[in-house]
């Protein structure tokens, strides 16, 4: 029997059909999902931190800029999906399926891919580091970095720090492959006064920039 029960905007789906639906933006946050089926879905720019969605069939969604962090993937179908900017960090591919997924410039952080079905490793698309990156940084970014999540909304979207409490280097890196470091000091400055609403994505971040660049701001 199909149950739908709402968690805070999210959603928790046992055995029923989701074929076909738009996804995009949804914070997914701690969902959990048994053997359903969302295929042909839209899940671009959503958040999957701390979720369930075991057993269940992705076949030919897109999860662009979409955000695995702690998610528990155990057992799901992801034939002929698309990854692009997509980030997998401590996920649980145990027996995941990915043949004939297409990825674009795709991270693998702190997750057993030894574990997941059709998963070309070599592929130039994908990345993978078995821990955090390190990065060097300037004492002005790390401080911009600091004071941007005293935000309020910068601080529950927990996409700065990691769960120990360090700066999050992964998305580091990612903005800094979008944008150089003084655009980014200027912009995080700005955004820790401006940022006034709920967000779950780094590509928030990101496409608040390009915005800041576009109107001259930064």
């Amino acid at each position: 029997m199909a149950r739908n029960q709402s968690v805070k905007g999210n959603f928790n789906y046992n055995n029923i059909e989701k074929k076909n639906k738009n996804f995009m933006y949804k914070n997914l946050h701690r969902s959990n999902c048994y053997n359903s089926d969302f295929s042909n879905s839209n899940f671009d720019y959503v958040s999957f931190r701390g979720a369930h969605f075991k057993s269940c069939t992705f076949l030919g969604c897109t999860f662009r800029w979409a955000e695995f962090i702690g998610t528990n993937l155990k057992g799901s179908i992801f034939k002929k999906a698309k990854f692009e900017n997509t980030i997998f960090d401590s996920v649980n591919l145990d027996g995941v399926d990915f043949k004939d997924a297409e990825f674009k410039n795709t991270i693998f952080l702190s997750t057993d891919t030894s574990k997941a079905k059709n998963l070309n490793l070599k592929d130039s698309n994908i990345r993978i580091f078995d821990e955090m990156p390190q990065l060097e940084i300037s004492a002005e970014l790390e401080m911009a970095v600091k004071n941007i999540m005293k935000n309020d909304y910068v601080k529950k979207a927990r996409i700065f720090d990691t769960k120990d409490g360090n700066i999050n280097v992964l998305n580091l890196m990612i903005l800094l492959d979008n944008f150089d470091e003084s655009t980014l000091i200027k912009g995080l400055n700005i955004i820790k006064v401006e940022l006034d609403r709920a967000f779950y994505t780094l590509s928030y971040i990101i496409k608040l920039l390009k915005n800041y660049k576009i109107d001259g701001n930064i």
